[in-house]
């Protein structure tokens, strides 16, 4: 097992796979519209709107975090881990923690003032890993979103 790198475009197959893995577990399995190509051109472009780490098992890459950049009116800069994915066939062999290692390392270098992420709230092995590593788990914050057609929805009404 190999210490996380960052991810190369050509990577970006397997990156997908293991997203599209993470959305069936999520009971999501329909939700991913992304493509390959849209990861490798927002990832890799000349304004890279993500940062990703890959983990590999042999030479197979096996878990990923995906980061990107956030501004807290209150804090400055932050990262915002968007997923932390490690396969099912090889959870239990210290990749989440090390692809947590690498995001908080590079939160550290970038000199963030906060990482910040979401879990849900069936997950618990999730939750208790986070707070295994100091995490706090706030459960008095809802996430909100408007998804595409709600953007959509909204803008009508306006």
């Amino acid at each position: 097992m190999n210490q996380p790198r960052l991810a190369r475009i050509e990577d970006m197959p397997r990156v997908l796979e293991l997203i599209q893995e993470l959305a069936t577990y999520e009971k999501e399995a329909d939700a991913v519209e992304i493509s390959t190509s849209d990861l490798e051109n927002d990832g890799f472009g000349p304004n890279p709107k993500f940062t990703c780490f890959v983990c590999e098992v042999g030479n197979r890459i096996e878990g990923i975090a995906l980061v990107y950049p956030r501004y807290s009116t209150w804090k400055g800069e932050i990262l915002h881990l968007e997923d932390l994915i490690v396969s099912k066939a090889s959870r239990g062999k210290g990749l989440g923690s090390q692809l947590l290692d690498a995001v908080v390392s590079y939160g550290n270098q970038r000199g963030v003032k906060r990482i910040s992420w979401e879990v849900l709230d069936w997950n618990a092995p999730a939750i208790k890993f986070y707070e295994s590593k100091g995490a706090d788990v706030k459960r008095d914050w809802n996430v909100v979103h408007l998804d595409e057609q709600g953007i959509k929805n909204y803008i009508n009404q306006i």
